[in-house]
C-alpha cells in the first residue's frame, strides 16, 4: 500500500467557516443612492466609484469575480471577506447568514 498524498482531496463532509460579511438589499441600497447619497454604506459607494455597481431601475448591475450579475430589489448585496462583492438571492440569504448581534459576536 502507498502513502496517502496530503495534498489530493478526499470526499468529505465540510461546513463554512464563520465569518461575517457586510451586506444591504438592494432596494435599500437603491433608496439610499436616489434619495441619500451619504446613507449608502462606504462598500457600496467605493464600488459605484470604480464601476462595479450601477444603479438602474429595479434593480443594479455587479461586476463580479465570475462578471456582471443583476441583483432585483430583494436580493441582497454582499461585500465578502476580500472586498469583493455579489448579489444573493433573499432565500439563499436567509439560509446562510444570521444578523449579528452583540451577544453572537466571537
Amino acid at each position: 500500500m502507498g502513502t496517502t498524498d496530503p495534498t489530493r482531496s478526499t470526499r468529505q463532509t465540510y461546513h463554512k467557516k464563520q465569518l461575517e460579511i457586510q451586506a444591504e438589499r438592494v432596494d435599500d441600497l437603491d433608496h439610499s443612492a436616489a434619495h441619500d447619497w451619504e446613507a449608502l454604506p462606504d462598500w457600496a459607494r467605493k464600488a459605484y466609484d470604480l464601476g462595479n455597481i450601477l444603479f438602474l431601475s429595479g434593480g443594479v448591475e455587479v461586476r463580479t469575480l465570475e462578471g456582471v450579475m443583476r441583483g432585483d430589489r430583494a436580493d441582497w448585496i454582499i461585500q465578502g471577506l476580500q472586498g469583493e462583492i455579489y448579489p444573493c438571492k433573499p432565500d439563499i440569504f436567509a439560509a446562510t447568514y444570521d444578523p449579528v448581534t452583540a451577544d453572537s459576536t466571537p
